[in-house]
């Protein structure tokens, strides 16, 4: 196990009617807000109503920015900064799904620098401040509500990058699964993939003696894998709900991933898809993390067994561990297949004459000449596993 430090400050307050707190929890950083969020569903589902009331009822100001959208938008980023800076805001509070709160995020840390946002994104600085982000989550799979990460698409370069850093940590976040009951079964589906990658990317490591939190991993996983199926045949199921709705949070507050070293290659490979075709996050992750798995498994096929014996119940077999990791791969695939998500790009309808360019860019935008540290992967590397992916 590796040295590590941890300190997660977000407050969460998780369970039903806790939207109705929210005006007490913003007073305690002014009283002023943005008010960010996407389309019209939290209007649909009367979340709205009941978090403009609780704000009134604590005389809280809020100026509203909606129009946030999945691969949330540096145009919309840099508006919500002009807002914070010429009104003085005291908190922004995201209402909504992943891209809201990453959206909110690095509204957060722009309108604490001086220069344009977008360099905090390219690394030519480092974010030393921000305006405290709160969080009303409406859909389980990103975990930014107590992540230490934002993710921004640039529309105009079609580069979908992350900033990450302790200060963009939301000062609160707020769960009740009753505000996910409406959600599509596709999103219900790409937000469960998204949880799952999150575990993968912490979960396949070349550290040793990690065996506490590989026992986290596997646990948060089977929890997906157990009522993923029934939320999307009962979609009003509370106790369902709130097992997705806390695992989404678990698999990405860095707990899983203390002591050992972490991957990330396909969430950046993955990038690169959304970038350029627009396509969901959890979509290009059920995508990629299979043709991934087949890539890389050789690597350390002892740990693919373990991940095919303890997530997926294969009959361990010590002297062909391969073909245990095999099926293990094949029972992912055949899960995400079992719940709406595409595994190739054939299936998920995606163009397949740009792989050779987002290859090239999966590496360039890295910012260096590899991803990922399981398998460090070059541009050659990167090409394969899309062509693993295609059909």
């Amino acid at each position: 196990m590796l040295n590590f430090s941890y300190h997660s400050p977000t407050k969460i307050l998780f369970g039903k009617d806790m939207e109705f707190e929210v005006g007490k929890e913003v007073a305690n950083y002014g009283k002023k807000i943005l008010l960010h969020y996407g389309g019209g569903s939290i209007k649909r589902i009367g979340l709205y109503d009941r978090v403009i009331d609780s704000l009134k009822k604590e005389g809280i100001e809020y100026i509203e920015l909606p129009g946030v959208q999945p691969n949330p938008r540096l145009k919309l980023v840099r508006k919500g900064i002009e807002i914070c800076k010429e009104e003085d805001i005291d908190l922004i509070l995201a209402v909504g799904g992943g891209s809201v709160v990453d959206s909110a995020k690095a509204i957060g840390i722009g309108a604490k620098y001086d220069g344009d946002v977008w360099e905090l994104f390219e690394k030519k600085a480092v974010p030393k401040d921000t305006i405290p982000v709160g969080v009303i989550l409406t859909l389980p799979a990103t975990g930014s509500e107590t992540s230490n990460s934002t993710v921004v698409t640039n529309e105009e370069t079609k580069v979908k990058v992350s900033v990450r850093s302790e200060i963009v940590r939301p000062a609160f976040a707020i769960l009740n699964p009753e505000t996910t009951y409406s959600l599509p079964k596709e999103q219900t589906s790409a937000g469960v993939s998204d949880i799952m990658a999150h575990i993968f990317e912490r979960y396949f490591t070349n550290t040793r003696n990690v065996d506490l939190t590989d026992r986290l991993c596997e646990g948060t996983l089977r929890t997906l894998i157990k009522y993923a199926p029934i939320v999307l045949k009962e979609p009003n199921n509370y106790a369902a709900r709130a097992e997705i709705m806390w695992t989404g949070t678990i698999a990405h507050n860095g707990i899983l991933g203390l002591g050992r070293e972490e991957d990330w290659a396909s969430h950046k490979i993955g990038h690169e898809i959304s970038a350029m075709y627009d396509t969901t996050h959890g979509v290009t992750l059920s995508i990629i993390f299979p043709a991934w798995m087949k890539y890389v498994y050789k690597n350390n096929v002892e740990r693919f067994a373990q991940f095919a014996v303890r997530v997926f119940d294969v009959e361990a077999d010590f002297n062909n561990p391969e073909v245990v990791a095999l099926e293990g791969i094949r029972r992912l695939e055949e899960f995400f297949r079992s719940i709406g998500l595409p595994t190739t790009f054939k299936e998920a309808g995606i163009p397949t004459d740009k792989i050779d360019e987002m290859a090239r860019r999966c590496i360039s935008n890295s910012g260096g000449d590899s991803v990922g540290f399981f398998v460090k992967l070059y541009e050659k590397d990167v090409l394969e596993i899309y062509k693993l992916a295609l059909e």
